[in-house]
């Protein structure tokens, strides 16, 4: 939509407000509802001068999706620039401290007593005989046609499937697992935006992968015996989603990221 300046506005407002108040001929009525007509008139040219101005020349309801997709494309250069320059500290510290510890007796004690509990902190890259479990969407018919009695919702992994597996596989006794090839920790969240998923702050799309080191079978059953899964194999069946199992000999990497807490405990302690 294109605006006229607000001069002309303006101009076309008085105009009209003048003629509505200019003396009518003997003889001649002024309907009732001419009165108002001057009042609208400049109603309506404060609201084209203001509508002029906002829009400066440009339309206003211009599709703000480009300009939302650059912004969530900056955000996750920042974010990644902001994890590299995070990685860069903690070697940074971790080398001073690799120095202090050959010449100071007590710091080389606790840097001892810290790296007994890496490999259970997930702070330790581990392989082993697994299982690596796959989830993925359905596919999309070529004219965007869903299937008979389906919604979009139902043709996409949610945050609950995903859930529902990594419990099932902790639950079978999973001794380490990565998801998307990022390590799992005790304080890891797993959240869907859509159909992505946000997992320490980056985010990815389906298919998702996880990976868990442990007894395959054991697994394959808590999985089995899993509703949440039961569920997800159903809808696999109906709507075509993805989900794949494979046992064999895996890897899951350390966990790379920050690992700062914002509160803890001691366990035992007032009840915990």
């Amino acid at each position: 939509m294109e605006y006229t300046s607000g001069a002309a506005s303006w101009q076309k407002a008085l105009r009209r407000a003048g003629a509505a108040l200019l003396p009518r001929r003997l003889g001649q009525r002024r309907p009732g509802w001419s009165a108002g007509v001057p009042l609208i008139a400049l109603a309506a040219g404060v609201l084209f001068t203001t509508t002029a101005t906002t829009a400066n020349g440009t339309a206003l309801r211009d599709d703000r999706r480009p300009q939302l997709t650059q912004l969530i494309t900056d955000r996750r250069d920042q974010l990644a620039a902001s994890e590299e320059q995070a990685a860069a500290l903690r070697k940074q510290v971790e080398d001073q401290t690799e120095a202090l510890a050959g010449s100071d007796g007590p710091i080389a004690a606790q840097r001892a007593r810290a790296n007994g509990f890496r490999q259970a902190a997930g702070f330790t890259k581990l392989a082993g005989r697994g299982l690596t479990v796959e989830l993925d969407d359905a596919p999309r018919a070529a004219d965007g046609s869903l299937p008979k009695g389906a919604s979009n919702d139902d043709l996409v992994v949610h945050q609950g499937d995903v859930q529902a597996v990594v419990n099932a596989l902790w639950a079978g006794g999973a001794e380490a697992m990565s998801i998307m090839n990022v390590r799992v920790l005790s304080t890891s969240a797993v959240r869907c935006v859509g159909n992505t998923l946000l997992l320490h702050g980056r985010v990815y799309s389906p298919p998702f992968k996880i990976i868990a080191i442990g007894d395959p079978a054991a697994m394959q059953r808590a999985l089995a015996s899993s509703e949440g899964v039961r569920l997800f194999r159903d809808a696999v069946d109906h709507f075509q989603l993805g989900y794949h199992e494979s046992v064999g000999n895996v890897t899951v990497p350390a966990f790379d990221g920050s690992s700062t807490l914002r509160s803890a405990k001691v366990p035992g302690e007032n009840g915990g």
